[in-house]
């Protein structure tokens, strides 16, 4: 009888024990974390939140926003379990894989203008800096960065001539010691800094984003772990939904947009919308020079890896399948 009442209590915990599990897996499926950062280039990540297209495709869905400072911090809460999606450059993204992130690209998010702004007069191009004047900007790794060595790889042979030079700041405090005169001489601003700047006595630029990388390129993507990926698979697809209605809210209703949003970045409507409308801002879910950053990286020791293919990179069920990417890129990647 002893035997058959252990038995019997074994399986009652058994279940016990399932139910909780299920339980607690039906409960992880109903939330969702996601990693904002600051800056006008994801105005489509503000308008999600500010107009809960998650809650409204699922009203049973815990919608959790984290502001996060910098890949670093990204990564680490990616890793803790902490965050499902958050957004980046293409460039930390490709060296936070190329050491085993477990990560890969959603879609892209925005293109944007970047600037090298300088408060001095004496500088008027690269090679007016001297060892003295120092760079701001949001880290070592950083597209910044990136397009710095670029620009000095191009000009003089020599991808780390500013490497000694630079200070990692965060985009309000570089562009706050920039206008002050104190500490830095040049910062490679973002949206909306960059136009903020733009408009101050004193203050030019000398090398843009564009001339930088020699083309378009895409500043912003959204990326997520394979993890999500594989075992939330429905909060995979409200999220890319609400991305791509985000997207589309922006291209066609500029004005709506600058007046849900201006609060968020302290400013009017009409500054809002006039940086909205800036020559070079579009928000897009194409992903433009992937291929580009990697081959550089590759060359100049940032990646050990260079021969990438585009399913290691990029998520299969993204908002278009490989038309996201462009077609020469894709082409490239799986060759």
């Amino acid at each position: 009888m002893k035997k058959y009442l252990t038995i019997i209590i074994v399986l009652i915990l058994t279940l016990l024990l399932v139910s909780g599990c299920e339980n607690n897996e039906a409960g992880r499926q109903q939330k969702i974390t996601i990693a904002e950062q600051y800056g006008l280039a994801y105005a489509p990540v503000q308008l999600i939140k500010e107009l809960k297209f998650l809650e409204e495709a699922n009203p049973n869905l815990e919608v959790e926003w984290k502001q996060l400072s910098n890949t670093t911090s990204i990564r680490e809460s990616m890793l803790a379990g902490e965050v499902d999606i958050a957004f980046m450059a293409i460039p930390p993204f490709l060296i936070a894989r190329d050491k085993g992130m477990e990560w890969k690209i959603i879609s892209g998010l925005s293109e944007s203008p970047l600037g090298l702004m300088t408060n001095r007069g004496d500088i008027n191009s690269l090679a007016d800096f001297k060892a003295d004047a120092k760079i701001a900007l949001p880290q070592p790794g950083s597209i910044q960065h990136i397009l710095l060595s670029m620009a000095a790889e191009r000009e003089f042979g020599e991808v780390d001539r500013f490497d000694e030079q630079l200070l990692t700041m965060s985009h309000p405090d570089a562009m706050n010691a920039l206008l002050a005169g104190r500490e830095v001489s040049a910062h490679f601003a973002s949206a909306p800094y960059l136009f903020l700047e733009s408009k101050e006595e004193g203050i030019k630029k000398i090398l843009s984003g564009r001339e930088a990388f020699g083309g378009d390129f895409t500043f912003i993507i959204g990326v997520s772990t394979e993890e999500f990926y594989e075992q939330q698979p429905k909060n995979y697809a409200y999220f890319l939904n609400a991305l791509e209605k985000a997207i589309e809210f922006i291209d066609g209703q500029p004005e709506e947009i600058a007046e849900i949003l201006a609060d968020n970045y302290n400013l009017s409507q009409t500054e809002m919308l006039e940086y909205l409308n800036w020559p070079g801002m579009t928000f897009t879910s194409e992903i433009k020079g992937l291929n580009k950053f990697i081959d550089f990286m590759a060359a100049e020791s940032y990646l050990e890896a260079n021969n990438y293919q585009y399913s290691e990179l990029v998520f299969e069920k993204n908002l278009a399948g490989s038309e996201n990417i462009s077609k020469e890129e894709a082409v490239q990647n799986e060759e």
